[in-house]
């Protein structure tokens, strides 16, 4: 599935080797992953409200891309395919979410003679983990938590030991292993992956913790919605029902400004990590990634959760910065999260597993202004579908027969649907058979954009339970 030919990952690591003998070092890695993170909640990105100031300090160092994406998923909880993405280098109808089948990007470092370790979250069956890393400790195994009540395991003997229940909040525990970890004396490079588990719900960080946010002065999303206009395929999922319908506009203000805390919070342990890596021996020798596994809704659209194909479910933050990398830049290349590690690993001079698909995104982060990819498709189980190019977005739900299609450059928040405009008809027939061709491509198993007989699209609340 790696089109590129053969001899091309050879070349790369040819040419590593060339550097080695030069007397380059070949350049760590440390991969900070959030949860659930939309990609409009750091300040130095616009967020004039969210108080991020090492996610600051990471956009000053390196690249930011504006237009970052997970693919979708099959199932509803969506991190486990995104994570599986992330890691294999693969595209989301040819993954094995278990992570057993094929070489994930992790293991292909090791092969190449570097130290790999992770700490967090592990949502692709415990029998995986030891496949990608010779290391991990504080690991949670699941999909959901209380963090201050986590059970946490090491990696010992190819195994997980039994879970703990850890003294602290989770996510400062991984972040006090990633710390350990980086204070060891290192005779290899290293790949770090640090995964943390928020700020997926619940929205609990420590009561002392002193940043917090008035729901008063919380604004509501500009594409709030009291509820979603027809059944998208997904509407009482978990998820949806973390609040009432029709969305009530307080619920959704303190709703965000629990989210708000828990990534400032996340935030502070972000911090953590890089002063120990800026105090270090390998703070000029180390790619710094950072990422979220999804975005989320809090009542955009009249949703909660992440099982959509809108802009605030789908897009993701992500930085990269390092040796080598513009600081202090952003970009509007469109890319996947799964086009990641093939860039970090031919940076690195990390020969591909052979499964990779990812596109390497080295241009990009050598002049910020070239593009990467010129389309993307996203898909959600076989009720959404979708697919964008640079300014235009066409969404399809083939089980209730409806179409959207948005105007992005002049409409970000998605909040006009233009699939009914006779002057936009030709537009919607040309993105429905590029998004068909798309599919076939990307070896989606649904095959068509409509069914014999579609559902009503009303939809109607559950009713409340007593």
């Amino acid at each position: 599935m790696n089109h590129l030919p053969r001899f091309v990952p050879l070349l790369v690591m040819l040419v590593a080797l060339a550097a080695l003998r030069a007397g380059e070092p070949r350049p760590n890695v440390l991969v900070l992953f959030m949860d659930d993170q939309q990609a409009d909640t750091i300040a130095a990105l616009g967020n004039q409200i969210i108080r991020t100031p090492n996610l600051d300090r990471l956009v000053r160092r390196g690249v930011a891309f504006r237009q970052a994406y997970m693919m979708g998923g099959m199932q509803g909880a969506t991190c486990v395919p995104s994570r599986a993405m992330l890691l294999s280098g693969m595209s989301l109808f040819r993954i094995d979410e278990k992570l057993m089948r094929d070489e994930t990007w992790p293991a292909a470092f090791g092969r190449a003679g570097y130290e790999t370790f992770m700490s967090g979250k592990w949502h692709n069956t415990p029998p995986s983990l030891p496949k990608s890393f010779q290391r991990a400790r504080s690991v949670f195994v699941g999909g959901m938590t209380n963090p201050l009540q986590a059970k946490l395991g090491h990696l010992e003997h190819g195994k997980l030991t039994p879970p703990q229940l850890s003294e602290q909040h989770a996510c400062a525990a991984f972040a006090d292993e990633a710390i350990a970890f980086l204070r060891e004396n290192h005779a290899k490079p290293f790949f770090c992956y640090v995964p943390f588990d928020g700020p997926h719900d619940p929205h609990i960080v420590p009561a002392d913790f002193p940043i917090t946010y008035d729901p008063a002065k919380i604004p509501l999303p500009p594409n709030f919605l009291a509820q979603h206009p027809w059944d998208n395929g997904e509407m009482a999922i978990r998820d949806e029902q973390l609040l009432p319908w029709p969305r009530p506009a307080g619920e959704v203000r303190a709703m965000i400004a629990e989210y708000y805390r828990y990534i400032s919070y996340l935030d502070a342990q972000v911090g953590r990590v890089l002063d120990v890596l800026d105090a270090s021996p390998h703070a000029k020798n180390t790619i710094v990634v950072f990422a979220a596994d999804s975005g989320v809704a809090r009542g955009r659209h009249g949703l909660i959760g992440k099982q959509n194909v809108y802009e605030h479910s789908m897009r993701v933050p992500l930085i990269i910065g390092g040796p080598g990398i513009p600081a202090n830049r952003t970009t509007e290349a469109m890319c996947y999260l799964f086009d990641v590690l093939p860039t970090v690993g031919a940076l690195c001079g990390v020969t591909a597993p052979a499964s990779s698909e990812g596109r390497d995104l080295r241009p990009t982060l050598k002049d910020p202004r070239k593009p990467a990819r010129p389309t993307m498709m996203f898909a959600y189980r076989n009720v959404q579908r979708a697919y964008r190019d640079e300014r235009w977005k066409l969404i399809r739900y083939p089980e209730v027969d409806r179409t959207q299609l948005f105007d992005l450059r002049n409409d970000p928040y998605e909040m006009t649907n233009l699939a009914d405009k006779p002057d936009q008809s030709a537009r919607v027939r040309t993105m429905t058979s590029a998004l068909l061709a798309e599919m076939k491509r990307m070896s989606d198993p649904l095959t068509a954009l409509s069914v014999l007989e579609p559902k009503p699209a009303a939809w109607s609340p559950p009713a409340k339970k007593r």
